[in-house]
């Protein structure tokens, strides 16, 4: 039976795809994603004085890099990226992973915090782009709060007690080959109304947590979230200007169907986006590209986009 399709929420079968970083240094970054998170390059192409370079995880793909002349480094107070959240399967394969990232000696650590409904460690990559790894627990451990939200908190945690718990030889020694997605992405903007009105309104995820000050989070079918936004360094950040770090922001859906609600509803808003019959393109109030695609990507499309 095919599940109808809702005028003004995004499908509950919707994801997110691999996201795209634009770099300064493309082989330090390839060998610091290769070398820390285990991401295995998968193909590359060059388009003019850009060089697009694909990277993930048994042939998934999970971050695109394009090479970058002449652009700055970006603020930390603009808007555009906080994070990139790489969901790993299980304990024993985000403890392998985090055993990379901390041996890597061009990682800065961050943090390691309990969500309730994930376990997370923080990491930044060598040109400033966060980075978040990090294990679901299962949904039927999900707790609510009055409201009838998700239940969610930033929780620090021991992380040597952790690795000591779930690291194990096999899987350090494999863990390239061990799957892993794009989890959700946490984006900075500078005003959370607009960017509810954008991502809820206009994308149609559902908010699924709003107590955190200074944030909204929000997913498709009941996850605790697939996009964040928060002002925490940007607020009222305006448009933002050329720079390295978050190029495009890419979700998956099911079928055509579903991108023909979305243009319904964009068309409704009147934002100005393009359909290629299998993805609509379109940028947030902020400048970010977002891409809405048909399926996941494949590595030759996740190269092409």
């Amino acid at each position: 039976m095919t599940t109808p399709v809702s005028e003004t929420a995004i499908s509950a079968q919707a994801g997110m795809d691999a996201v795209t970083l634009r770099v300064g240094d493309l082989e330090l970054m390839t060998g610091y994603y290769a070398d820390a998170l285990a991401l295995e390059p998968l193909e590359e192409a060059a388009r003019g004085r850009e060089v697009h370079r694909v990277l993930g995880r048994a042939g998934t793909p999970m971050v695109k890099f394009v090479s970058t002349l002449d652009l700055p480094a970006g603020s930390r107070r603009q808007a555009g990226l906080f994070h990139t959240a790489f969901l790993f399967e299980t304990e024993e394969s985000l403890a392998a992973t985090v055993a990379h990232a901390a041996a890597n000696t061009n990682s800065r650590f961050l943090a390691s915090q309990d969500h309730l409904v994930s376990q997370a460690f923080y990491f930044s990559d060598p040109e400033g782009n966060g980075i978040e790894l990090y294990v679901d627990r299962a949904r039927s451990q999900w707790g609510r709060t009055p409201d009838g939200e998700i239940a969610m908190d930033s929780i620090a945690f021991d992380p040597d007690a952790f690795l000591t718990r779930h690291l194990e030889s096999g899987a350090l020694d494999h863990t390239a080959q061990l799957p892993g997605i794009v989890g959700h992405v946490h984006l900075q903007v500078g005003d959370l109304d607009r960017a509810r009105d954008f991502y809820v309104g206009a994308l149609g995820f559902e908010t699924t947590h709003t107590a955190m000050r200074g944030a909204i989070f929000a997913s498709a079918g009941g996850y605790h979230h697939h996009v964040a936004m928060n002002t925490w360094n940007s607020l009222g950040a305006g448009p933002r200007a050329a720079s390295l770090g978050l190029g495009d922001l890419a979700i998956t859906v099911p079928g055509r169907e579903d991108l023909d609600a979305l243009i319904a509803r964009l068309t409704s808003r009147s934002l100005t986006f393009a359909d290629d019959g299998r993805t609509v393109r379109l940028n947030d109030p902020w400048g970010t590209q977002v891409t809405v695609v048909v399926g996941a990507s494949s590595i030759e499309e996740t190269l092409e986009r």
